[in-house]
């Protein structure tokens, strides 16, 4: 038993191996040179390999045009590039022109000239004006809707009669709720006799083309257009905000009456171009680091 442990570990670990593979198709010494064979040779030693390091891969492709992707794809970050400084300098024409407005916000009120040059009033938008007169209550128009804290309802438009030798105005008095449209539910609301109202003198909009176009035949006014509305109540195209101190208990008072409540006297325009420069000058950053 002795003798033939001993003689299994004399022999060579190959041989051992097929013995105890139970290969008896192929003896050992056929069986030796494809071994051999096997360990001895790889890829890399026949005559027609080629390494990628000898012969590294094409990445450009020469005597060829490139395709509409590769010219898009090169034109975004010029793109993005140009609008971002077309954008710093929106920035500060909007910046100087915020400032212009809220200087004049600060200056005492003047009191409305009988007539006024409807050329001129650019040149006093945002300014404060005060006038004296009386209501067409008979001319109202409501714009709108429009929302308010989160409510709806409608900005109340009435003709301020100033007299024989003045001409009438449009007085933007403020907002109302949508209950209260109809004057017989807010008699509070439509005051008597002379009144004095204070408030921004402000230059025409422009109507945007999502807009719906006013129907007056029918009362329905979506957009402020001054010379319609001018032209409706023989005013002049002259368009007063009234305003008012911002103040929760009072303006619910007032809402809960049907009186206008007024807005602010603050410039409320929208000055967002920081953020598009940020936008257009980080996409061409974005677009280097990702990867393709």
């Amino acid at each position: 038993m002795m003798k033939q442990f001993t003689s299994v570990l004399s022999k060579p670990t190959n041989q051992r191996f097929v013995q105890s593979s139970h290969t008896s198709s192929i003896c050992w010494h056929c069986r030796q040179p494809l071994i051999n064979r096997r360990f001895r040779y790889s890829r890399a030693d026949r005559a027609d390999f080629v390494s990628v390091v000898d012969n590294p891969p094409l990445l450009v492709r020469t005597g060829q045009k490139h395709g509409p992707g590769l010219i898009i794809l090169a034109l975004i970050p010029i793109t993005a590039f140009a609008l971002g400084t077309w954008q710093i300098n929106r920035l500060e024409w909007k910046s100087k022109l915020i400032a212009k407005y809220e200087d004049r916000l600060v200056r005492d009120p003047l009191p409305l000239p009988p007539r006024i040059d409807p050329d001129a009033i650019a040149e006093f938008d945002y300014r404060r004006v005060y006038a004296q007169g009386h209501f067409r209550h008979d001319q109202e128009m409501l714009l709108g809707p429009r929302i308010h804290e989160g409510h709806d309802g409608f900005l109340v438009i009435t003709p301020l009669e100033r007299g024989e030798d003045a001409s009438s105005v449009l007085v933007n008095r403020g907002w109302i709720s949508r209950k209260l449209k109809n004057q017989a539910d807010r008699k509070e609301g439509l005051p008597v006799g002379e009144v004095t109202v204070e408030g921004l003198l402000r230059a025409p909009w422009e109507r945007n083309m999502f807009t719906p176009d006013n129907r007056p035949e029918k009362g329905e006014f979506y957009f402020p257009d001054v010379d319609q509305m001018a032209a409706l109540t023989g005013c002049q195209p002259v368009w007063i905000e009234e305003t008012a101190e911002p103040d929760w208990l009072q303006a619910y008072a007032k809402e809960a009456k049907g009186i206008p409540i007024g807005r602010p006297a603050e410039v409320n325009l929208r000055n967002n171009h920081a953020q598009y420069i940020f936008t257009w000058y980080a996409d061409p950053n974005i677009l280097h680091k990702s990867p393709l």
